[in-house]
């Protein structure tokens, strides 16, 4: 693999030129963006995104009751699928780097409708994986701050955390840089000095009970079985290292800047990830009784006997910052997916969508859907406790089914002839990544698919496909009756050369459907 070249202009066709080797969308080209995130804010923004500590606190206890101590493999499992995806997306957006992430990324490599549903999935995820990471920092607000977590106060909590990272994200890019600094340092050192503390006073086990089940499963098939149901801690945590590529025109040189930071993502993300899951189990006292059903929330049991209820509540201080640094980061990927869908004319109330407010130089109405409709989902959740939970279950599946729409985007248009052109190439290796990290993709979509509870209803059994169908079906609906995908005259399609095989593709023209 190779980062190329020296800073300048980036080969891509975004903003308001057409073609593969376009520049980068720039206020002469079209694009609104200010050029405000450094390297590292990007990389934070990621970071965030991903967010070690909300998705293994979120999940510990239900990994560790599903699969025991040896579910901590599951992060290696995924960290290693989720780093070759990361190396196609970080090969893709070195030449297409543009504001939306794999909707303009999907629809360069492949076309107009295969980039319509690719965006279609992934901004559904994320909105839905907004109202699910806040809705989860409701009861750490409510331990923090010492009231009941009923279900109307995690609702309210959850559309306070929504509005706040709305707010910051209206600030501007700068905001939202200095947010992600914040959020990254706060939950990179929260979890390194709980991490020692867990280790240097409550370490209750060796390093041999990673290797013990304990009993998960109840000894019913092959443990493999019982693990992989387990590994949804490990699929659920590495992903946000695509919200890099979301800013992609808020970047200076970012053929180079956010390749790096998605594999950056991905190295300390999961290392942060694992070394917290870790001091956690080896904290844990009792296995069984947490297999068992005997312990509510084992992360909870842990902080308050090791640190006390100050040093908890210091925690959960450190814990709610990063489930809102998370949240922002969602909200700011969301957004700039629907900017871009605006800019394109591919959803209705595009002339909205497509606004930009120039003083702090955000979409101003596009950050306001990502702010809205998670609410409004959580809201709902008021009427059926199961509603909000068989809805987020769609959310890991769809954002795992959009990337591998990109990844096999990326794989059909290299068989065609596509040469990636950026300033970060995968070489001779690149063919073999990318059906790497498409056979990866699909595994994981089949297993967090799996219907694993046979004595529940159909319709719970099934409850992710039903819900990864729903937002498929209405979306096929939606574009064949209005033809939305069809309006811009964005480039499309473009990766794979016109002329014969491996034929250099024609030069740049500007098209005037790009920009805003």
């Amino acid at each position: 693999m190779t980062d190329a070249g020296a800073p300048g202009p980036q080969p891509g066709g975004g903003g308001g030129q057409g073609g593969e080797h376009g520049t980068v969308p720039g206020p002469e080209q079209g694009s609104e963006f200010r050029k405000d995130m450094g390297p590292w804010a990007n990389f934070a923004l990621g970071f965030t995104y991903l967010s070690p500590v909300v998705s293994t606190y979120t999940l510990f206890g239900a990994a560790l009751t599903e699969g025991g101590p040896p579910m901590i493999w599951a992060f290696l499992l995924a960290g290693a699928g989720q780093f070759l995806v990361a190396l196609v997306f970080g090969e893709v957006v070195a030449q297409y780097p543009i504001a939306g992430g794999v909707y303009p990324w999907a629809r360069r490599l492949w076309g107009k409708r295969w980039a319509w549903m690719t965006g279609w999935v992934y901004l559904w995820a994320l909105l839905v994986t907004i109202t699910a990471v806040a809705y989860g920092a409701g009861p750490y607000i409510a331990i923090l701050f010492g009231f009941d977590p009923t279900v109307r106060t995690t609702v309210a909590c959850t559309v306070a955390l929504i509005v706040v990272g709305v707010l910051i994200n209206y600030a501007g890019t700068r905001a939202l840089s200095h947010a992600a600094m914040i959020g990254f340092s706060a939950e990179l050192i929260g979890a390194l000095i709980v991490g020692v503390i867990l280790l240097t006073t409550e370490r209750h086990h060796g390093l041999g009970v990673l290797f013990d089940d304990f009993g998960a499963g109840d000894g019913e098939g092959p443990y493999i079985w019982v693990f992989l149901a387990a590994a949804i801690i490990g699929f659920y945590q590495y992903y946000g290292f695509e919200a890099c590529g979301d800013t992609a025109e808020e970047v200076e040189h970012p053929g180079l800047v956010i390749p790096r930071a998605m594999r950056r993502t991905i190295y300390i993300g999961g290392a942060a990830a694992t070394f917290t899951c870790l001091t956690l189990l080896l904290a844990v006292t009792d296995y069984r009784a947490v297999i068992a059903g005997e312990v509510a929330d084992p992360v909870v049991e842990t902080l308050y006997r090791a640190l006390g209820e100050v040093g908890a509540r210091l925690v959960m201080a450190v814990v709610l910052i990063s489930f809102l640094s998370c949240t922002i980061s969602l909200q700011a990927a969301a957004g700039r997916l629907i900017y871009s869908y605006g800019r394109d004319e591919m959803i209705v109330g595009h002339r909205y969508l497509r606004r930009f407010a120039h003083a702090r130089a955000v979409p101003g109405y596009a950050l306001l859907v990502s702010a809205v409709v998670p609410a409004l989902i959580a809201v709902a959740s008021l009427l059926s406790a199961e509603a909000l939970t068989k809805i987020v279950s769609f959310a890991i599946v769809g954002i795992y089914g959009c990337f591998q729409m990109v990844v096999l985007a990326a794989l059909r248009a290299r068989l065609k002839g596509w040469k990636p052109a950026g300033e970060f190439r995968l070489g001779r290796w690149g063919l073999l990544v990318n059906a790497g990290a498409l056979a990866y993709g699909l595994f994981a979509i089949v297993n967090i698919s799996w219907p694993r509870t046979p004595e529940a209803p159909w319709y719970d059994d099934y409850v992710v496909l039903l819900g990864a169908g729903i937002v498929v079906g209405a979306g096929l609906l939606y574009m064949f009756t209005t033809h939305h995908y069809g309006r811009s005259t964005a480039p499309a399609g473009v990766a794979v050369p016109s002329g014969p095989r491996g034929a250099a593709a024609p030069p740049p023209t500007t098209s005037p459907g790009e920009g805003p």
